[in-house]
């Protein structure tokens, strides 16, 4: 084979493997594969209309990021959700999001402050999901969501920074649709998270880092006791006699 024919065979591999492992973090994420879920190659072959190798490539990838949870002999399954687990994410998550939002302050530019007036515009708008199978909306709530997160901590000036808080969101929205989609119940105890994101945003604007901290600090705090209402509440339904 000639190292043309070889770089472009080489290319589409990756190209497939590529594309598998953003379809299964996507549905991962937006709840279409849940917790506990078993992935099964050949399944996941025909879902996806891609090859085997891609599939386990993609696999192995979110495997190392925690998303799926490889068994030996049995496959892989999508990660199991943890009280545990979400606690210590949260707590990290509080610490990050705090370090970047006192640099972002500090560094921000005008531009920047547009980016999160247009963000929280948008999550403003976004519709909340009608019910747990409304998962288009709960997709579409979370990506406004996480514009305007990320738009907050932009300007800390850390790549690395960045990257770290990019992973803890991440992880954290997984946790986070649980309550997106059991809205309904009483457990997940709804807040008017708008106006929570519009005192932050104040806040932030106002370049006043201290009530910025706390008053981020307390909104994910307070989403953190929902989700862990509601994972108790699960585990507590799994144990009751049938």
């Amino acid at each position: 084979m000639k190292a043309g024919v070889e770089a472009e065979v080489l290319a589409e591999s990756r190209s497939q493997a590529e594309r598998a492992y953003l379809r299964l973090r996507g549905e991962i994420l937006h709840g279409d594969l849940m917790p506990g879920e078993r992935l099964r190659a050949n399944d996941l072959q025909d879902r996806y209309s891609l090859g085997l190798t891609p599939i386990r490539e993609a696999l192995m990838r979110l495997s190392s990021e925690g998303f799926v949870a490889a068994e030996t002999h049995r496959g892989s399954r999508v990660s199991e959700l943890s009280p545990h687990e979400f606690a210590d994410l949260m707590a990290t998550r509080r610490e990050i999001e705090r370090l970047c939002l006192v640099k972002a302050i500090a560094l921000g530019d005008a531009a920047w402050e547009a980016e999160i007036v247009a963000a929280m515009h948008m999550l403003s708008r976004a519709p909340l999901p009608a019910s747990p199978e409304d998962r288009e909306a709960a997709a579409f709530w979370e990506a406004q969501h996480r514009r305007f997160h990320l738009a907050l901590v932009s300007a800390c000036g850390s790549d690395w920074l960045l990257r770290f808080w990019s992973v803890l969101a991440d992880h954290s929205e997984r946790y986070r649709k649980l309550r997106l989609l059991r809205r309904h119940e009483a457990g997940a105890e709804v807040r008017d998270v708008n106006s929570e994101h519009v005192a932050i945003m104040d806040a932030v604007l106002a370049r006043d880092a201290d009530k910025a901290c706390s008053l981020m600090d307390a909104h994910l705090a307070a989403t953190e006791t929902s989700v862990l209402r509601l994972l108790h509440e699960g585990a507590e339904r799994k144990d009751e006699p049938r």
